[in-house]
């Protein structure tokens, strides 16, 4: 029974055996005082029996959790949900691999959350890791009753800044069509314009279907399975109604709007992979996939559509996601205003003075 150093660890690790079991915990800590004691508590908890009878938290390790969490929860989650946590996990297990879940503290996780972002992590990357690590703990309470208290509710989220909206301007999206020829056989083109008429998810894209989804009679997109576990109905403007005649004169037999070669979804990574390479190329590096989504709805918003709408047609439960927004849209607000002076008991005063 001893301390000793794993590679690729910074943390003191303890060795000890247990009715003849050789188990191998990490202390949880740089610092050898503070992980001797740890060690000399384990000892007298062992010698007195009373290992077994400890905190379930401390006979279950992060490995052990996350493998559930894996085996059990993430197959339920829409694909890039998946690929974002498996990116999150990346991190997270650098510093909790070999730690019991009692020794995944509140402090600790607040000592991880300021190393990541001294990598320079942004707070949204930071909020996807403690919210994944949170709901692990989640399950690990109930149904999996491998703990008891879940230490991500003492530590607050980070502070995102979502009023920043990046759209493109007439220009831009002029210069990204025209390098956008080509790519993903030909098809970036359209996918591009249809996300800017239409506002869908990256995934509700890839996943239209022309009989499930697409009304060409009543002039209809239907969104279904969306992030929001909603249907939402699109109405196809003039643009949207071209593209899908063009392209529903060669159907694919799996049904699909966009495909590859072999008739089959075209995967999220090849769209952004392609997406990105036009981007570079239109000379427009800071603008993503999914402010495509961000362009339509500020769009409206600034030729007056009410809030109310484009959150219906963005598909958000609430209006808490839609009234970033808002602020753009002050020539509406203006005019509203403008509405009162018919009601102004200035003006009426004046007039009789």
């Amino acid at each position: 029974m001893g301390l000793f150093k794993q590679i690729n660890s910074q943390n003191y690790w303890m060795s000890f055996s247990v009715n003849k079991k050789q188990i191998k915990r990490s202390t949880g800590t740089t610092n050898k005082k503070l992980a001797e004691k740890i060690l000399a508590k384990f000892r007298v908890d062992i010698v007195e029996g009373r290992w077994f009878e400890k905190d379930m938290a401390s006979q279950y390790t992060y490995e052990e959790l996350i493998e559930r969490f894996k085996r059990e929860y993430m197959p339920s989650l829409e694909p890039t949900t998946s690929r974002r946590y498996k990116s999150c996990l990346t991190h997270l297990n650098k510093f909790f691999t070999g730690m019991t879940l009692n020794l995944i503290t509140s402090d600790n996780l607040s000592t991880y959350f300021s190393n990541r972002r001294n990598e320079g992590a942004m707070p949204s990357t930071v909020n996807k890791e403690r919210n994944l690590i949170s709901k692990a703990f989640n399950l690990a309470i109930k149904p999996w009753k491998m703990a008891k208290v879940n230490p991500c509710n003492d530590v607050p989220r980070e502070k995102e800044n979502n009023e920043v909206i990046r759209w493109l301007t007439p220009e831009e999206e002029e210069q990204l069509l025209e390098e956008s020829q080509g790519y993903l056989s030909n098809q970036l083109p359209d996918i591009i314009t249809l996300d800017l008429n239409t506002g869908m998810r990256q995934m509700e894209t890839l996943s239209l279907n022309w009989r499930k989804n697409v009304d060409m009679t009543n002039k209809v997109i239907s969104v279904y399975d969306t992030k929001n576990k909603e249907s939402r109905s699109i109405p196809m403007n003039d643009v949207v109604y071209d593209i899908l005649s063009k392209r529903s004169r060669v159907v694919s037999v799996s049904g699909l709007v966009f495909n590859t070669s072999e008739g089959t979804m075209i995967s999220p990574r090849n769209l952004v992979r392609e997406f990105y390479k036009v981007r570079k190329k239109a000379g427009i590096p800071d603008f993503r996939f999914h402010d495509l989504r961000h362009t339509f709805a500020t769009r409206l918003v600034q030729t007056g559509v009410d809030i109310y709408t484009v959150a219906k047609l963005l598909g958000h439960k609430d209006l808490k996601s839609t009234k970033r927004y808002a602020h753009l849209n002050t020539d509406s607000l203006r005019h509203s205003v403008k509405i009162l002076d018919n009601y102004s008991t200035f003006k009426k005063v004046e007039k009789y003075a």
